[in-house]
């Protein structure tokens, strides 16, 4: 079982009522509300046969084992939901796990005794675990966040109990209340709170390299209205290649004025001028004018990403770099970084770039900053794992107040809470991280969810939406046609 603890930062935002509250928009033939609130169990604890007669309520940690046989027991009180309950989930964080650090995570079900005792429970007086399976977890890792989707069992408001048990002798610990507000379980329930119908714009059929005309057109998602003369910046990353989603991506920017941004890897697989000419210029291409790229590890699979310069030009910066900025409105400078380390002579501290973007940060009078490459510092993707090498890049970056960071690489959708360099969550002046990997090339998957992220899509292709105020900035994921997931929200600048 577990020997040593440790700490990981949650995603939380704002607090209302003891429980942590974020909003999100869904389109689905109209603007529909919902909104997330995060509980804390207001019980936890464990019991063990091993030692009958013991409490362990007061324990930084519960268990679950079959030799000694552990049991775990949560409960949670939900109060002030609103609206129709959409999910529910359990998330639990791992401290540590038994002999190879693989435990088996357990079966999760309903108690239906809400009335045990924090401090007084123990394996001779412990509850029934009677009610329905609700998960299972597999093999966990230490230092992890698991989720259980328990939507079945958690229908409103009320006290929920849940029995956490396994059948394997390599089982598992996890964080309980008692080890922090960083590590502590979570439910998280999200509700909608009803939609307002919102008229389906005329899409207006654009030019197409083949002459074949579908007779009907599928409408484009409503996007949110600029914000005045407020500047916008949109775009993904993993674009075109033979069959990818950039049909339906690009048809979304032909709606959206303003700077379109790409996060790298814009063609597959090689980033070869032919490959540029035959899948990227006639989707994305037609917006090429008002694009400002970033180049990825697969522009850079022909020798020094000359397809890439080469079909960009100026606007993809100085091909020996890759690095850029320019200033967007009033209030905004925008950073471009080469994330492939290895063809510019390394992203270290004190590396060329890496002092060349301390020295533009400190030159820069705009007071609201983003950056975009294309190799993620922190990512949940099952495909590439965080990236240690563009560290330092953010840490310049956090000392010097920057606001975003715009990453792809993994072929998803996530956003993360405000944090540190070290992802901990700093509502102060930590830096808000997304993925959006969700330009065309096939999707993948996620794995162990770090902390701190708050919003996750893996099934649909579409873009980013940010409309930059003076003094903060709106984010909008736009879904491709068809497609229903969304995301969006409003952050200040630093």
């Amino acid at each position: 079982m577990f020997r040593r603890k440790s700490f990981t930062a949650v995603s939380m935002s704002v607090i209302v009522g003891g429980a942590t509250v974020f909003a999100a928009v869904a389109l689905s033939g109209g603007v529909a509300n919902a909104a997330a609130t995060t509980f804390n169990p207001v019980a936890d604890t464990y019991v063990d046969n091993g030692n009958t007669s013991t409490n362990y309520g007061t324990s930084g940690q519960f268990g679950i084992d079959n030799s000694p046989v552990k049991r775990t027991f949560l409960r949670f009180s939900v109060s002030g939901i609103t609206g129709t309950i959409s999910s529910v989930k359990l998330r639990v964080h791992t401290d540590d796990v038994s002999g190879s650090q693989s435990g088996n995570g357990g079966t999760f079900k309903g108690v239906s005794d809400t009335t045990w005792s924090e401090t007084g429970t123990t394996w001779n007086n412990q509850p029934a675990i009677d009610g329905a399976t609700l998960g299972t977890l597999g093999s966990v890792s230490r230092n992890a966040w698991y989720e259980i989707d328990v939507t079945s069992y958690v229908t409103g408001n009320g006290t929920y109990s849940i029995g956490v048990t396994s059948s394997s002798s390599d089982g598992a610990d996890y964080d309980s209340r008692e080890s922090g507000a960083s590590t502590a379980p979570q439910l998280v329930v999200t509700t909608d709170a009803g939609s307002t119908p919102t008229p389906t714009p005329t899409v207006t059929p654009t030019s197409s390299p083949t002459p074949t005309v579908t007779p009907t057109v599928t409408p484009t998602p409503t996007v949110t209205p600029t914000s005045g003369d407020a500047p916008v910046l949109v775009g993904a990353g993993d674009i075109s290649n033979s069959g990818s989603g950039d049909t339906a991506t690009a048809a979304l920017l032909d709606n959206i004025p303003g700077t379109v941004f790409t996060l790298g890897d814009n063609v597959y697989d090689s980033g070869t001028t032919s490959e540029f000419n035959t899948y990227y210029n006639p989707t994305w291409g037609r917006h090429k004018a008002r694009t400002r790229p970033v180049p990825g590890n697969h522009d850079y699979n022909t020798s020094g990403a000359t397809g890439y310069y080469g079909y960009f030009g100026a606007s993809a910066g100085d091909p020996s770099k890759g690095y850029y900025s320019y200033d967007l409105g009033s209030n905004w400078h925008v950073i471009v970084l080469n994330s492939n380390c290895s063809a510019i002579g390394g992203c270290s501290a004190g590396s060329t770039q890496e002092k060349w973007l301390r020295a533009d940060l400190a030159a820069s009078g705009k007071p609201c900053t983003v950056a975009m490459w294309h190799h993620p510092r922190y990512t949940s993707g099952s495909n590439h794992s965080p990236d240690t090498s563009v560290a330092p890049l953010v840490q310049a970056l956090y000392d010097n107040n920057a606001d975003l960071i715009l990453t792809g690489h993994n072929h998803q959708y996530e956003r993360f809470a405000p944090i540190n360099p070290s992802n901990q969550l700093d509502n102060a002046r930590g830096i808000r991280h997304f993925v959006v990997g969700s330009g065309g090339a096939s999707h993948y998957g996620f794995g162990t969810i770090l902390a701190n992220s708050e919003v996750r899509n893996s099934d649909t292709y579409g873009v980013l939406k940010l409309t930059l105020n003076p003094s903060s900035y709106s984010w909008q994921f736009v879904p491709e046609a068809g497609k229903t997931f969304t995301d969006s929200g409003t952050t200040a600048c630093h």
